[in-house]
């Protein structure tokens, strides 16, 4: 297809025969076999043709989804190309258009995909095209990866290469970048700034051996207490509902600039918020205590495990950004608690996440998986059960953006194959955000509530910042 962007990839990942790396084999363990699902919202009905065709020119082009992973007699996994019938990956099933809820099938569908695999004898990879019309889209496509195949910033970067702003067809769609600190000077270090970057340097590594014996506390012994969101899952297939909710890019934005803050920060805050309301509420019906009063214990230990990009290069259209699993995991504390101001929230996750920015601890659980992945493999196995949450924020375009012609109206990340009851991902796209919640019902039996905790948050915070504007004005700066 003529204008779509070459898929830049490195000579390792394009060479055929190359091992599995230890990341990608990770997410082949029995408490890790784990699918990544894109759901898209389209504004247009889906064209088959035109979308089979495109992908052929742009997906297969790819070596990762054109190769199988096959399994050596000494137990190693290697790619092997093979030539791929696109009639095997894509899937269009016949639907009736005036179907009673089709915001509830579309829903059922993506759920009743986490109860099944892709079989081992074809790349790991499937689309299934959904041409209903629901309250968000006039057509669907579900995106079903597996793990092994990229992170999130490898196949986002790669959707977007296939991608077109909406307002200019022949326009890449602009993607957020975070900017990195770079702690080199070319110029000499006064005496205040070489005491300062030495005092960083040790504050770097103190907070990460903490971090690290706090990891691998978790990992022998240190579970988070028991609540209504944690639960032990059983190893295998346990089916997952998809839920997500769209709140404003723009409130979120009002919130940070007001605070003084980063969007990470305010998502945190807000999924703490509607996390401790969702809480209080389960342990008042539980209690038989009276509604609107404080239920919750004190000093609730709550965690979630934060996934995060290690690539030197931040940015999804970096060219230099490899391909893969280039991931690590950070143990970020939840605080779990009703508070009469809000903003609170805010303020709790700003300090926290300026501290874990101080530290190597995201580094180092990849650098384990790495290096030595028969002892992480061993000692990790427990890790899951110990949390209660994984938790991520994937930056989206900045624009609104067409997918093969198709003009996009939302798009959605979620994963299933994790031992734990809560998965939460954040995407940004234009000027919305979406949070998908990925859960087992048989723990979390009303996620759509929850989803209402995480929205009402959102709007309380704005509502004290527009409010303390109009108070003090000069309370809160602009960024």
């Amino acid at each position: 297809m003529e204008g779509l962007r070459p898929i830049r990839v490195s000579k390792k990942d394009s060479e055929d025969g190359q091992p599995l790396s230890p990341m990608a084999r990770i997410f082949h363990q029995p408490y890790s076999d784990v699918y990544i699902i894109i759901i898209m919202g389209f504004n247009t009905p889906i064209n088959p043709l035109v979308f089979k065709a495109s992908l052929r020119h742009s997906l297969l082009k790819h070596p990762r989804f054109s190769s199988l992973q096959v399994v050596e007699n000494g137990g190693e996994m290697r790619w092997v190309k093979i030539e791929v019938n696109l009639d095997n990956h894509v899937r269009v099933p016949v639907l009736d258009p005036n179907m009673e809820s089709p915001d509830k099938f579309v829903e059922d569908y993506a759920s009743n995909l986490s109860k099944t695999t892709i079989s081992k004898s074809m790349p790991l990879w499937d689309v299934h095209l959904l041409n209903v019309k629901t309250s968000e889209a006039e057509s669907t496509v579900i995106f079903r990866i597996h793990h092994s195949l990229g992170d999130g910033i490898s196949l986002m970067s790669l959707l977007f290469s296939c991608s077109r702003k909406a307002s200019d067809p022949e326009a890449l769609p602009t993607i957020q970048t975070i900017k990195r600190r770079n702690p080199s000077n070319p110029g000499r270090l006064t005496s205040l700034q070489f005491l300062l970057k030495l005092w960083w340097l040790v504050l770097l590594c103190w907070n990460t051996i903490v971090d690290v014996l706090i990891l691998l506390g978790t990992i022998f012994f240190l579970e988070d207490t028991k609540t209504p969101l944690k639960g032990t899952l059983p190893l295998g297939l346990a089916q997952r509902r998809f839920v997500h909710r769209t709140i404003s890019l723009d409130d979120v934005k009002l919130v940070k600039n007001a605070m003084g803050t980063t969007i990470n920060d305010v998502m945190v805050a807000i999924t703490q918020a509607g996390l401790s309301s969702y809480l209080n509420r389960s342990m008042t019906y539980n209690k038989g205590a009276e509604k609107n009063n404080n239920n919750l214990p004190n000093n609730i230990r709550l965690r979630a495990a934060l996934v995060g990009n290690i690539r030197p290069s931040a940015g999804i259209q970096d060219s230099k950004a490899r391909w893969g699993n280039h991931i690590g995991c950070v143990l970020f504390p939840f605080t779990i608690a009703l508070r009469e101001d809000p903003l609170d929230y805010i303020r709790v996750a700003k300090v926290t996440g300026h501290r874990k920015k101080s530290t190597l601890e995201a580094k180092f659980t990849y650098s384990m998986v790495k290096f030595s992945p028969k002892c992480f493999t061993n000692m990790i196995s427990s890790f899951p059960n110990r949390i209660t949450l994984w938790f991520s924020n994937v930056p989206g375009p900045e624009e609104e953006i067409s997918y093969f012609g198709h003009p996009v109206a939302f798009i959605a990340l979620g994963v299933y194959g994790q031992p734990n009851a809560l998965v939460i991902h954040v995407v940004s796209y234009a000027n919305k955000m979406k949070i998908t919640l990925s859960i087992d019902e048989n723990i979390i039996s009303d996620p759509h509530q929850l989803c209402d905790d995480l929205q009402n948050s959102l709007d309380l915070m704005k509502n004290a910042v527009i409010s303390n504007q109009r108070t003090d004005p000069k309370l809160y700066t602009t960024v």
